[in-house]
């Protein structure tokens, strides 16, 4: 613990978000630290976070002490991915009961919109090219409202149409995210959103990706495209209520739980899916 920590002491247990504020700058002063103009993110910006011990810097103002039966494992499953997916599903895409929400993209953000959006009892439609993304996107309709799947792996005009086909009255989404970050899930986000609805744009685009998006459907239709990166540590609150409440089972996005060593050898892994 370092010098002029008051909040915290040796043996608590914490989480952190993966955006760290300065509290200083002019978002900050806007109350927006997840565009810190100064933010660190440890493992990016800084050494971190697959080590024995990591340093986080202004820890009165980024750090989140865990609620007592929330494990480790829930919280390290938390972020970059439940915190993201909360973030951009509830306090961007304001997401109500009863709304239509599309989650293109089932990867890890994908998944836990999902599950967000059941808890909230949404009507969930989930667009991914695999199997099994999508049998574990299903899975989560007994948290409440309901999750339909579409294979993304179609022509871009019949996953369009499949995912309209399944919204009230075949007008699009209340509510569509890309969860991906690829051309084609950002063009399926837009295309799919009803008139008047909203767009989040959550999956982070790399490698010069450059989606063409319909301006002229955004205007005439009224959309509402947000961008969303991350989420506050002020906004961990309901969140983490939500964990210890058991509403959001967030170890069940977690397959297996493995070392340092071989978490390397893991994400090495991935590079080959």
């Amino acid at each position: 613990v370092g010098e002029g920590v008051r909040s915290f002491a040796v043996g608590d247990r914490v989480t952190v978000p993966f955006i760290l504020s300065c509290g200083s700058c002019r978002e900050c002063a806007r109350a927006r630290p997840t565009i810190c103009e100064r933010q660190q993110q440890p493992g990016f910006t800084q050494h971190g976070s697959f080590a024995q011990y990591v340093a986080l810097p202004r820890a009165e103002r980024n750090l989140l002490k865990l609620h007592d039966n929330i494990s480790f494992v829930a919280a390290a499953a938390l972020g970059c991915r439940t915190t993201t997916a909360y973030r951009a599903v509830v306090h961007r895409g304001r997401l109500a009961a009863g709304e239509t929400l599309a989650v293109f993209g089932c990867g890890g953000v994908g998944l836990s919109a999902v599950m967000i959006g059941c808890s909230l009892g949404a009507r969930v439609i989930a667009v991914d090219t695999s199997v099994g993304a999508l049998a574990r996107a299903k899975a989560f309709a007994d948290l409440g409202g309901s999750v339909h799947t579409v294979d993304a792996s179609a022509p871009a005009d019949e996953v369009r149409n499949a995912v309209r086909a399944l919204t009230p009255h075949a007008g699009g989404a209340d509510l569509s995210i890309d969860a991906a970050g690829f051309k084609a899930t950002c063009e399926h986000a837009v295309w799919c959103a009803r008139r008047g609805g909203r767009v989040v744009q959550v999956g982070l685009p790399l490698g010069g990706c450059s989606p063409v998006v319909p301006m002229a459907r955004v205007v005439g239709w009224e959309l509402e495209i947000y961008g969303s990166h991350g989420m506050a540590s002020d906004d961990f609150g309901p969140l983490l209520d939500a964990l210890a409440s058991g509403s959001l089972p967030v170890e069940r996005l977690v397959g297996r739980c493995v070392s340092l060593a071989e978490g390397a050898k893991a994400l090495e892994a991935m590079d080959d899916g």
